[in-house]
């Protein structure tokens, strides 16, 4: 169960205070976004692709065995399956290029990888992949017909059970760079190379999130266009194994 906030009574506000806040709130009508949720300056705007309550626009992917997809406690969780479970995208199209696709994923239960997100580069599809065989590999599948744990991308990482990790990819003409937290884990060139995805994953395409064996919940899945600048910027290396996920 997720853990009520300790809030204080409101009566121990004075009745000024009291008073000003309930007159800020009628006339504004919700409260601040926080500093993280703000976009930076002159950086487009992310596009929530789940709203936090339904799977509108999301549908269960078809692998086969897969394991029942449920929306709970403001999560998307993806019971283990049989061995694949995951959610596809239905909605309307998405970038295909210049684009950076963030979400929160954690391994519920389980010892494969809890966030396997397949997307395009232009149309070629491509997966990033967290936390798989036996639980630590991540890369992405696949390059030149290597796919994540035996191309130059792959590494290793140690993943808690129930905690959440923010992942973070960015698509751009040059390559691809993701993120774990503060942490780069991937940055690669793409020019000259064979992409591709597993067979097994062909159902998350054009866009989804997808488990092996594992229980994983998902939530803040979002997208946004990069700036012209972005675009542009030079791939950065991977950061060493050394630094901690956050």
């Amino acid at each position: 169960m997720l853990r009520q906030n300790d809030y204080r009574s409101v009566s121990t506000l004075p009745r000024i205070a009291l008073l000003a806040l309930v007159f800020v709130t009628s006339a504004v009508g919700f409260l601040p976004i926080s500093a993280d949720e703000k976009p930076a300056a002159n950086e487009p705007a992310w596009k929530a692709l789940f709203d936090g309550k339904t799977l509108k626009n999301w549908k269960s992917s078809n692998f086969g065995g897969e394991g029942k997809v449920s929306v709970e406690e403001g999560m998307i969780v993806l019971n283990q399956g049989s061995d694949m479970t995951g959610i596809t995208w239905t909605g309307e199209a998405l970038p295909k290029m210049n684009y950076e696709v963030s979400v929160m994923a954690q391994r519920i239960e389980g010892n494969d990888f809890f966030c396997g997100m397949t997307f395009e580069i232009n149309d070629d599809p491509c997966s990033l992949i967290i936390g798989g065989w036996g639980g630590g590999i991540v890369g992405i599948s696949s390059l030149d017909g290597l796919d994540a744990a035996n191309n130059e991308t792959a590494r290793y990482e140690s993943f808690e059970p129930g905690q959440w990790y923010k992942i973070r990819l960015r698509v751009t003409e040059a390559g691809l760079m993701a993120w774990i937290g503060d942490k780069q884990v991937v940055g690669v060139a793409t020019k000259g190379k064979k992409i591709s995805i597993r067979a097994e994953v062909e159902a998350s395409r054009p866009f989804g999130i997808s488990t092996y064996a594992t229980m994983a919940g998902l939530k803040e899945i979002k997208i946004r266009k990069l700036t012209a600048e972005e675009a542009k910027a030079p791939l950065t290396p991977a950061d060493d194994n050394k630094k901690k996920n956050k």
